[in-house]
């Protein structure tokens, strides 16, 4: 995912912030409302204030089904600690964060094959039933912009060998990564230039 974070970077530094105001190696951390830090893997900060904090994961197989409950438990978790700490003033007093999540899920037999439930008390969502990780991912993708816990996410799917040459398939044409970027590209741009 280091492509991708330095791709956003030189995106971040076209749309009008100074590098100075972008941390991609260190200083990453923000304070939250149930634990006292979170790393994050992108940070724009300007004045003070936070304007961007973005999230970057990748997974590859063979175990998705426990990387997949652990991936979504994190990035919930994340974003409701830091939109809680936002909330009760523990940074930014005038700016809304811009928070991203960008997921890259390797494209393979595994990920590409249904995936049965258990359902031993109630019915699951039936989006759910027979969907593939690679479903499953993108369904998540979607409803964190969906119920506000992200401004935007991307969802992408690459093989081993395309992965590490930057190819990669976008299959869901409301989580690409031109959208993401565009979004991102507004948020700095308001708070670029002076």
């Amino acid at each position: 995912m280091d492509g991708f974070i330095v791709l956003m970077t030189e995106i971040i530094v076209d749309a009008g912030i100074d590098e100075r105001f972008i941390f991609h190696n260190k200083h990453l951390e923000l304070p939250g409302f149930f634990r006292p830090t979170k790393e994050w893997d992108l940070l724009v900060m300007k004045d003070g204030q936070l304007l961007v904090a973005l999230e970057a994961k990748s997974q590859v197989g063979p175990s998705f089904g426990n990387n997949f409950n652990n991936r979504t438990e994190e990035a919930m978790g994340s974003a409701l600690d830091l939109w809680t700490a936002y909330r009760e003033g523990v940074f930014n007093k005038t700016v809304k964060p811009w928070l991203g999540y960008l997921f890259m899920l390797e494209d393979c037999k595994e990920s590409q094959r249904p995936v049965k439930v258990k359902e031993p008390h109630f019915k699951v969502l039936q989006e759910f039933r027979d969907a593939t990780y690679a479903k499953r991912y993108e369904l998540f993708c979607r409803k964190l912009v969906r119920e506000r816990h992200y401004s935007f996410s991307t969802f992408l799917l690459s093989d081993r060998t395309d992965g590490a040459k930057g190819i990669y398939k976008e299959p869901a044409e409301d989580l690409t990564f031109d959208l993401y970027a565009r979004s991102l590209v507004a948020q700095v741009a308001a708070f670029g230039k002076g």
